[in-house]
């Protein structure tokens, strides 16, 4: 969602939204009414898109697994499967949702009661509130398994199943783990943020539906170290991968580098 963010926002912001229209369901419906406004930002909440509006008032989308942002030109040719757009004017914003896993809404600025995952998500990862002490706390509060914590974005905001694989992995740490000290919760903090700005810079992971807002490919797939890489050499000790499913999600964990109990040294990996 960073990438399309940082995408997204030199295309828009400053346009004057001149019409708009969604699909009848109300996880859609409502994106009609950010027709008449102008598009001020384009920031970001965890995996939620938040497009600031001229009228106090933002539009909030959610793409779900398989939802995607195109711009194209008004003109063209309709989309079966476009649940909303807004017509800003000789090009169209189009959300392109195959299942119909995203969401649309338009709220008062920062006011994301009527959305209670949004409002419930834990503090950005680049936010300097995000430190090993909290992460620890967060942690500590639940004896849920880790990597369900991490999946919920309480804790933090916007680790998906693939970065959270990953950086668990880097971190030396069990996806099953219940609890963390200190030190393990300040290991894995740091790789949860060096993990998610390699994937930004290399333009997001694709491995299905995934699209920039140019409709091409992210490319950090091709440098994926755990996830997905089960029956595979372990990069760092060489071991098999195994795959586990951890509350219904399925995830890869180095047995070896990844103990149950302790934590491994992990400063060999590149």
């Amino acid at each position: 969602m960073e990438t399309i963010r940082r995408q997204l926002a030199p295309l828009i912001v400053g346009r004057q939204v001149i019409d708009a229209d969604a699909h009848p369901s109300a996880k859609f419906a409502t994106g009609v009414e950010a027709a008449g406004a102008a598009i001020l930002a384009v920031e970001r909440r965890g995996k939620y898109l938040l497009i600031q509006l001229d009228d106090d008032r933002e539009l909030v989308i959610h793409l779900g697994m398989t939802g995607r942002l195109q711009i194209r030109g008004s003109a063209t040719a309709p989309d079966p499967y476009v649940r909303a757009w807004w017509d800003l004017g000789g090009e169209r914003l189009e959300l392109h949702d195959v299942r119909r896993f995203g969401r649309v809404a338009v709220v008062d600025r920062s006011d994301h009661s009527s959305m209670p995952t949004l409002a419930a998500l834990g503090p950005e990862p680049f936010d300097p509130a995000f430190t090993g002490a909290h992460l620890w706390a967060a942690l500590r509060a639940s004896r849920a398994r880790v990597k369900t914590q991490l999946l919920s974005q309480r804790p933090v905001a916007g680790v998906g199943n693939i970065y959270a694989d990953e950086a668990l992995w880097r971190a030396g740490v069990h996806p099953e783990r219940r609890t963390l000290g200190r030190a393990g919760a300040g290991a894995l903090r740091d790789e949860i943020i060096q993990v998610l700005a390699t994937a930004i810079d290399r333009g997001g992971t694709t491995l299905r539906d995934y699209r920039t807002v140019e409709g091409a490919t992210g490319t950090n797939q091709l440098h994926l170290e755990c996830y997905g890489r089960a029956g595979e050499p372990c990069l760092r000790c060489g071991g098999t991968l195994s795959r586990l499913v951890v509350d219904g999600r399925g995830t890869t964990v180095c047995r070896t580098c990844q103990p149950l109990r302790g934590r491994v040294d992990t400063r060999q990996v590149n």
